[in-house]
């Protein structure tokens, strides 16, 4: 029906849908596969907590969400995904990852794609930082190397700051 409407990306393993609605990374593969299947192009969130973050083990958690969440997709159709990077902790709390800490994340998603496919897939694939990225600090994370746009939430709400951001991705 999505399709039907004319919708072509959709998101799928956002934080809040996991926390809220006891997403985890098994259903967040199958909902994946299901939306390539259909013609989709899925936005795969994947990000850690707080606690996981203050822990030292933030490449762990990312590294295991991406072998679960791409579990038997194919190169052919990873190229089709979008990866979210959004630091649980840093959505709607105020914090936000040093673009030096999102960029940091982001080089390793690459690499872990890289490992799990080959570096061209990995380099095909898009990457984006989703932790309350905003009209203040857009342009400096769209900047790095290994971000390649962003999933934009509150800040998505007020035109003016919107803009902001759009313009920083064109230029970025």
């Amino acid at each position: 029906m999505l399709v039907e409407v004319g919708v072509e990306y959709v998101v799928i393993g956002h934080s809040e849908r996991r926390q809220y609605f006891g997403e985890t990374d098994e259903t967040v593969n199958k909902r994946t596969a299901a939306a390539l299947a259909a013609g989709l192009k899925p936005i795969v969130c994947v990000g850690e907590l707080k606690w996981e973050r203050e822990c030292n083990i933030t490449e762990e958690v990312i590294a295991r969400q991406i072998k679960l969440d791409l579990w038997n997709v194919s190169a052919e159709d990873v190229k089709k995904v979008v990866i979210a990077y959004e630091p649980v902790w840093a959505i709607g709390t105020g914090l936000t990852a040093t673009p030096d800490q999102a960029q940091e994340v982001c080089a390793f998603i690459r690499a872990q794609l890289a490992k799990l496919y080959d570096q061209a897939t990995a380099d095909a694939v898009t990457i984006q930082y989703g932790g309350s990225m905003n009209a203040k600090n857009a342009a400096e994370l769209l900047a790095k190397p290994d971000i390649d746009g962003g999933l934009i939430g509150g800040a998505s709400l007020k035109a003016e700051d919107f803009n902001v951001i759009v313009q920083a991705a064109v230029n970025g």
